[in-house]
C-alpha cells in the first residue's frame, strides 16, 4: 500500500493537484470572505484570494511539486508572471462565461451570484492553466538528465559528474539519485 502511495506521489501532476487543493481552499476561502463578508467587488476579491494562495503555492510547488533546485531569484519572477497571466486569462474568461451563461440559464440571477459562480469556475480554469505554465516556464530543470537522455547518449551535468567522480558511484546510480531528488 505505501509503495503504491509513494509511486503516486512521484507523479508531478498528482503533487500539483494536492498543492492545488490546499491553495484552492485557502484562495477561495479568502475570495468568498472578501466577496460575501466584506462586500468587496469581484476583481478585488479574486486578486486578494489568489495572492494569498500564490504565496503558499510558490513555496509548495518549488519544493514539493516540481522539486526544483533553482534559486528563488531565478524562479520567483517567472512564477509571478505566469501566475498573473493565468489569473487574468482564467478569471476574465470565467467572468464572461458566468455573465453570458447565467443570463441564458438563470436570467434572474443576481450579480453577486454570478460573481460567486465566476470565482469558482475561474479557480478551476486558473489551476489548469497555471500547472502547465509553471511546469513549462518556471520550474524547469533543464540541467537534469533523465533516463531518456541517458539512453540517447547525453551526459550528466558537470556538478553530478563531479559527485560521481568523488564518490566513485557509477553514472546510472548518480542519475537515479538525481531523479529521486537526492542530488
Amino acid at each position: 500500500m505505501s509503495a503504491k502511495l509513494g509511486e503516486l506521489f512521484q507523479n508531478g501532476l498528482i503533487r500539483f493537484i494536492i498543492v492545488g487543493v490546499v491553495n484552492t481552499v485557502i484562495g477561495l476561502t479568502v475570495t468568498f470572505l472578501c466577496l460575501n463578508a466584506f462586500g468587496l467587488n469581484y476583481w478585488t476579491s479574486t486578486i486578494i484570494g489568489n495572492a494569498v494562495g500564490a504565496v503558499n503555492s510558490y513555496f509548495m510547488n518549488k519544493s514539493f511539486t516540481f522539486k526544483s533546485k533553482a534559486s528563488i531569484g531565478s524562479t520567483a519572477w517567472k512564477f509571478m508572471l505566469v501566475t498573473a497571466v493565468c489569473y487574468f486569462a482564467a478569471y476574465w474568461i470565467a467572468g464572461q462565461a458566468a455573465d453570458i451563461g447565467l443570463d441564458w440559464i438563470l436570467p434572474e440571477a443576481s450579480g453577486r451570484f454570478k460573481d460567486n459562480v465566476a470565482a469558482l469556475v475561474g479557480s478551476g480554469l486558473y489551476t489548469i492553466l497555471n500547472y502547465f505554465g509553471q511546469k513549462k516556464l518556471t520550474f524547469t530543470d533543464k540541467g537534469k538528465v533523465t533516463d531518456k537522455d541517458s539512453a540517447a547518449g547525453k551526459s550528466l551535468s558537470a556538478d553530478n559528474r563531479d559527485n560521481r567522480a568523488v564518490s566513485g558511484e557509477p553514472e546510472a546510480r548518480v542519475m537515479e539519485r538525481e531523479e529521486s531528488g537526492l542530488l
